[in-house]
């Protein structure tokens, strides 16, 4: 099974990034997770492609969708909602002949402290992936909380219960 696994953050040491590292690390045989970052990729507009089309980072992303068995996204929350950079990937995504129709997507994040965990991204995310055509898991829904003890410096997570 062949899972791509969408990063919300473009930071280097992105605790959401490092979650995805995590999952990668700890999926059973068989099971393959592909771990893309939304680096390069412009912001939406519709005369960049009425003069040169759609970007190729894109519509190699949208291929990449459309192959994957099933998605994971993290997102980490910015003022109580999902990264510019996560909406602006799926609004260019959503002219590409709707890679995401159909598929299973999971949805988690982390967040410093211990409010909510990224749980109000994660439920603006999960109406953008309905207009998708996504179909977004219910359960469980993955909300990690004080990620500036569960995961170091570099974004790798070093809590084992979290993990």
């Amino acid at each position: 099974m062949k899972i791509i696994a969408l990063s919300g953050a473009l930071r280097r040491a992105s605790t959401n990034t490092g979650l995805l590292r995590a999952l990668r690390d700890l999926a059973p045989n068989g099971i393959e997770i592909d771990i893309v970052t939304l680096h390069g990729i412009p912001l939406f507009d519709d005369d960049l492609i009425a003069e040169s089309g759609k970007p190729v980072v894109v519509t190699a992303l949208a291929e990449r969708i459309r192959a994957a068995d099933g998605i994971i996204i993290t997102t980490p929350e910015y003022q109580f909602s999902v990264p510019g950079v996560l909406k602006n990937a799926t609004d260019w995504l959503s002219t590409c002949n709707k890679p995401f129709r159909w598929k299973r997507a999971g949805i988690l994040g982390a967040s410093e402290g211990a409010m909510a965990g990224t749980a109000r991204a994660q439920y603006h995310l999960r109406q953008n992936l309905q207009a998708l055509e996504a179909i977004t898991m219910p359960r469980p829904e993955i909300m990690i909380v004080h990620n500036e003890v569960k995961f170091d410096k570099s974004g790798d997570l070093t809590d084992d219960d979290t993990r």
